[in-house]
């Protein structure tokens, strides 16, 4: 579906347009040349990050985890609530809601408007749509294990108790692992440092406050954290390679490094009609 010349559909039918065309475009078959080599180098990196993540879980479980909690100050302690207000910065609903919104305004507004002003905005929608994948898919996971799992949170039970597993409990008291908050620092600060690099230093800080908070509020055990981080991480990751090897929004070298591109792919849709 295209905008012929000179002709102007209207506004619905732009919006189709934009809909339409990004629904097919993540959804395209790979075409990006150096595709094998990005999906090497993004299966080296996520079983490395797996393996480490998996043999620090192991480690923090038997031998930290229990003392760490014992260390913390009463759940409910008043003077928390600085750390409870930083925490909810990495609460996955308000997250997703935030990237949700901002991805449903640009969709509404781009197709009223033209020219330069459109390329922009669809630009910004495309980065937008890697953000919100780069948060859900691993979130989705995280939720199916949480469920599969049911770790119990910590002093569930009455005392410090690290592997209190209640397997497929599917309740709150038995959802401590992964921490669903540490996914989506992870996540988010992944997605966002490989669009904008410059922001790495910004975002690992961003995501360790956020799995310190967790940690200080009782919410979960050291080896929630790691298993949320590694999580996040690891999907962010795929849902960057899964954008690369289609070319939306960034490039694949020959050594399989991906690095953001510097323009938006969606000239075709954005394109002012020669007569309005």
């Amino acid at each position: 579906m295209s905008i012929q010349s000179g002709v102007d559909p209207g506004y619905f039918a732009r919006l189709v347009l934009v809909v339409s065309t990004w629904a097919a475009q993540l959804a395209r078959p790979p075409s990006q040349m150096h595709r094998a080599a990005g999906a090497r180098r993004f299966s080296r990196n996520a079983l490395t990050t797996a393996v480490i993540a998996a043999i620090l879980i192991v480690a923090l479980m038997i031998f930290v985890d229990a003392r760490e909690i014992a260390l913390m100050p009463p759940r409910g302690t008043t003077g928390l609530w600085p750390f409870r207000i930083l925490s909810d910065f990495g609460k996955d609903s308000y997250v997703l809601l935030m990237v949700t919104g901002s991805l449903i305004a640009v969709v509404l507004i781009a197709p009223a408007v033209h020219g330069s002003a459109r390329r922009r905005l669809l630009a910004v929608g495309l980065r937008l749509q890697f953000v919100w994948l780069a948060l859900a898919v691993p979130l989705a996971f995280g939720e199916f294990v949480k469920w599969t799992v049911g770790r119990g949170r910590p002093f569930v039970g009455g005392h410090a108790d690290p592997f209190n597993f209640v397997p497929f409990a599917g309740t709150e008291a038995h959802a401590s692992f992964p921490s669903a908050h540490c996914i989506t620092a992870f996540a988010l600060a992944f997605a966002v440092a490989a669009l904008w690099p410059r922001t790495r230093g910004l975002m690992v800080a961003y995501a360790l406050a956020i799995g310190f908070t967790r940690l200080v509020l009782l919410a979960h055990h050291p080896s929630d954290v790691v298993a949320g981080a590694a999580i996040g991480m690891i999907g962010a990751m795929y849902v960057r390679y899964w954008f690369a090897a289609r070319a939306l929004g960034f490039a694949i070298d020959e050594a399989g490094i991906i690095s953001p591109l510097r323009e938006g792919p969606l000239k075709r849709v954005a394109a002012k009609p020669s007569a309005s």
